[in-house]
């Protein structure tokens, strides 16, 4: 572990923290061109096609992976976390090179194939990472981390997006795919400057199944993870109903649809600030806690969207911005704290599958809903059951007692976020 004096606040720990360091700089690199091709490859293929239903399959095409979370997971647990971490981004960099040869509708399945495989292999250095950090990164500033890692993430949504849609107006997709490529080597030459001693892998006993469902099995049996797992699976679906109704809100504001762009942006500042006060909050309130306030704080806020009044809903937007993030970061800092380290990418790829494949559940089914049912009635109903989850994760924990740690504990009993 890289020495940092103890006097300084820990998020600047972090930062000096040379092993923190590179890991931070690699997610800031590699997540920088990852936003910028997630909005590119949308506009590309409605481009090449003239229709939007293909521009959202760019979406789709990335996220499906995550639903086979668990068996890419015990891929990580299968190699040693940094040598897997230079082999995947550089994979993702050469992956990307097919697309400079993207000019037709006929090779749209091109695309769909790069984008498949970007989001498959991005579930692995997910895990690969999470477990890394894991090792490398000091245990008491974990929350602190991931609050950075939040924050670095927000705001490279809120500069990449129109980075890369300003690039691909300029020159085309395939630069857009040519800098994302560059930012994966990037990152691939951070990692190997990491210094960290692994122990090589133990030889799986079993098959792949039951390699794969020990993790779930973890994830699952641990008394810490799994509530603050199932409040963060409720929260995104209900994040995800939300996001769906963001252009109904909009348009009861008599604005133009384009003004949704300002409220993702208002989100994202307040999901920034969140990242760097997650950690002292952590250790203020313990994860539970943490996560459970900040439920209720998007509660609120999401019901009080239906206002039609512009500094109520950017208000609103804020404030979904600083809690949302919330039970996310407490739901993998406890991973990171009370998993043992030969099973941290399986439960970490689980927990990723659980919490944030409802999001995208909501997202289709608040679709569905905006054209029938009115959406002050939808986002009423909606904070009312973040707050349902919010005091159900705020109760005393029962079951067996686990010492605290400055992550997951509570003072009693128990251990770039969705969709605007």
């Amino acid at each position: 572990m890289t020495t940092t004096d103890v006097t300084l606040p820990p998020l600047l720990r972090v930062l000096r923290d040379r092993r923190a360091g590179l890991c931070l700089a690699a997610v800031v690199v590699s997540g920088f061109g990852t936003s910028a091709l997630w909005l590119a490859s949308g506009v590309w293929a409605k481009d090449l096609t003239g229709s939007t239903g293909p521009a959202a399959l760019c979406l789709a095409a990335m996220w499906a992976p995550t639903l086979a979370g668990p068996p890419l997971g015990a891929l990580a647990d299968r190699a040693r976390r940094k040598p897997l971490l230079i082999t995947t981004n550089l994979l993702l960099a050469a992956l990307l090179l097919p697309l400079l040869a993207l000019a037709s509708p006929g090779r749209l399945w091109l695309l769909y194939t790069v984008l498949f495989l970007y989001g498959t292999l991005g579930v692995v250095a997910d895990a690969a990472q999470s477990a890394l950090v894991a090792e490398a990164v000091d245990p008491a500033l974990l929350g602190d981390f991931n609050g950075l890692r939040t924050t670095a993430t927000e705001g490279m949504k809120l500069l990449a997006p129109p980075a890369g849609a300003g690039l691909y107006a300029a020159y085309g997709g395939a630069c857009v795919a040519l800098l994302d490529a560059v930012t994966f080597v990037l990152a691939a030459a951070l990692y190997a400057l990491l210094r960290v001693r692994e122990q090589p892998p133990r030889r799986p006993a079993g098959s792949w199944r039951a390699h794969t469902a020990e993790g779930v099995r973890r994830l699952w049996s641990d008394p810490r993870l799994r509530p603050l797992v199932l409040a963060g699976a409720a929260t995104m679906l209900c994040a995800g109903v939300n996001g769906a109704l963001v252009y109904t809100v909009v348009d009861s504001l008599g604005h133009a649809p384009a003004y949704a762009g300002v409220l993702y942006a208002v989100q994202g500042a307040g999901s920034v600030v969140t990242g760097l006060a997650s950690g002292a909050g952590l250790r203020r309130l313990g994860g539970r806690r943490f996560a459970a306030y900040g439920i209720a704080l998007t509660a609120v806020a999401v019901a009080l969207r239906a206002v039609p009044s512009d500094p109520v809903v950017l208000g609103c937007c804020a404030a979904i911005g600083a809690g949302l993030p919330c039970v996310l970061i407490a739901v993998f800092t406890a991973v990171q704290h009370g998993t043992p380290g030969a099973l941290t990418g399986r439960v970490t790829a689980t927990a990723h599958t659980l919490v944030l494949v409802p999001n995208v559940v909501g997202l289709a089914v608040g679709a569905w809903l905006a054209g029938s049912v009115g959406h002050r009635l939808l986002l009423g109903v909606l904070g009312a059951a973040l707050l349902t989850v919010s005091a159900a994760l705020a109760a005393p924990a029962h079951g067996p007692q686990h010492p605290p740690t400055a992550a997951t504990a509570d003072p009693g009993p128990g251990p770039g976020t969705g969709s605007t």
